[in-house]
């Protein structure tokens, strides 16, 4: 798959894929004969993954930990999955303080329904 069709098939700029790529976020891409990248389904999956994460909130750093690990084998599995647990737990967390936010915004809204609406009607009943 060409850059051109993974960054259509993941809504990513090319400059981000090469940017993931440079950082070693995705592994080497290879190339065809004529030096243009040439994206395997393995590639897809990891931009995928990473993609998944980072609009998750997942730091950079934390995912190219992460990468770095896996790219050392199985000795690594419970370094990664520790990595994850954490992550988890972060995510949980910032989950929560939004639904906390949610909550007040929805409070704040319906305050405002409950003032504003009363003062139209009553601006309605004067204007007849």
């Amino acid at each position: 798959m060409t850059i051109t069709e993974v960054s259509n098939r993941f809504e990513l700029s090319h400059d981000t894929l090469r940017y993931y790529e440079r950082i070693g976020l995705i592994p080497s891409i290879s190339r065809n004969k004529s030096g243009v990248r040439d994206y395997t389904e393995e590639d897809c999956k990891w931009i995928e993954f990473i993609k998944c994460m980072r609009n998750a909130g997942l730091p950079i750093e934390v995912l190219i930990e992460y990468v770095g690990l896996f790219s050392q084998g199985d000795e690594t599995i419970e370094a990664r999955k520790e990595l994850l647990i954490e992550q988890r737990t972060q995510l949980v967390s910032r989950m929560e303080e939004m639904q906390k936010t949610l909550d007040r915004l929805n409070r704040k809204i319906e305050t405002y329904e409950q003032a504003i609406v009363p003062k139209e009607n009553q601006l309605r009943r004067l204007a007849e």
